[in-house]
Order: C-alpha cells, then sequence, then structure tokens
C-alpha cells in the first residue's frame, strides 16, 4: 500500500502499523535503507510519530548511524516526553558516542522515568490466577501473624 492509496483514517491507522510490522523484519534482516524508507513514509499521516521515530531511531542505531538515531531518539521525546524506551535508547546513543556525561544524565533520568511510568504488564488468565492465590496467602499469613501478636501482647499483659 503507497502513500497515495491511503485515504480513509482508517487505512492510515492500517498502513502505519503494517509499515511498524515490516520495519521491524526489515531490521531483522539488517535491510536498513528500506526499513528507513518505510517508517519515513509512515510519518506522513502524523500518527503514531513518537513510535515511529523510535523505531526510527533503533534502525539507525542498528546500521551505526549514531547521530541520525540520536536525532531520531531527541524527536521521539519532544512528541512524547515520558517515552521511557526512547530515553534510555538515547542514553545508549550517547555512551556509543562516548558522551559519558550526557549518557550518565540520560540514563538516569530514563530509569526515573521507568520508575514513575512502569509498563503495564498484560497477565493471561492462569497468571491471575496464580497471583489472586498468591495475594491470598501473603494476606492470610499476615493477618494471622498479627493475630498471633496479639494474642501473646495480651497473654504476656495479663
Amino acid at each position: 500500500m503507497s502513500t497515495n492509496e491511503a485515504k480513509t483514517h482508517e487505512e492510515q491507522i492500517a498502513f502505519v502499523r503494517e509499515s511498524l510490522e515490516k520495519a521491524d523484519v526489515l531490521r531483522k534482516k539488517k535491510d536498513y535503507e528500506q526499513a528507513i524508507s518505510l517508517l519515513v513514509e509512515a510519518l506522513r499521516y502524523g500518527l503514531d510519530k513518537a513510535k515511529i521515530y523510535y523505531r526510527l531511531g533503533n534502525v539507525y542505531i542498528d546500521g551505526n548511524d549514531l547521530s541520525r538515531a540520536e536525532y531520531a531518539y531527541n524527536r521521539a521525546l519532544e512528541i512524547d516526553p515520558n517515552f521511557v524506551n526512547a530515553m534510555h535508547n538515547l542514553a545508549v546513543v550517547y555512551r556509543r558516542q562516548k558522551r559519558m556525561s550526557l549518557y550518565v544524565k540520560t540514563y538516569k533520568k530514563s530509569q526515573r522515568l521507568s520508575i514513575k511510568r512502569p509498563h503495564k504488564t498484560k497477565f493471561n488468565r492462569d497468571q491471575k490466577r496464580h497471583l489472586r492465590g498468591l495475594s491470598r496467602t501473603v494476606f492470610l499469613w499476615l493477618f494471622g501473624g498479627a493475630v498471633l501478636t496479639v494474642i501473646v501482647v495480651w497473654l504476656l499483659t495479663r
């Protein structure tokens, strides 16, 4: 699907999503030029720009074009200042460029950001069931310990 064909908003969303997937495959095959052109074409729609710039940065860093990777990650962070992965990868670029003060500053910022905004984890049904059972067990142990402590204190103060 070329840029001229995607007209409706749904088609544009589908094109961008498809471009991100294809670019990932091309990146793994080390076909960086085609991945870059596909992502640049996807940028024209203005959808998921932060994600597209992040993926561009990944392609550039794999292709060892560190200055363009730095630019792409900075653009992703301009659009979404809370994009943890872009912040972390920007720190990696600074480290590879041997700009250690910027690396340390950016890496620390990415770590603080990842603590403030953790990834949302999706659990399947079995994992949820296991976590509920584990939380019940922990609650019962804590409650039982508290009750036991109250009983011991009551017996000692009698």
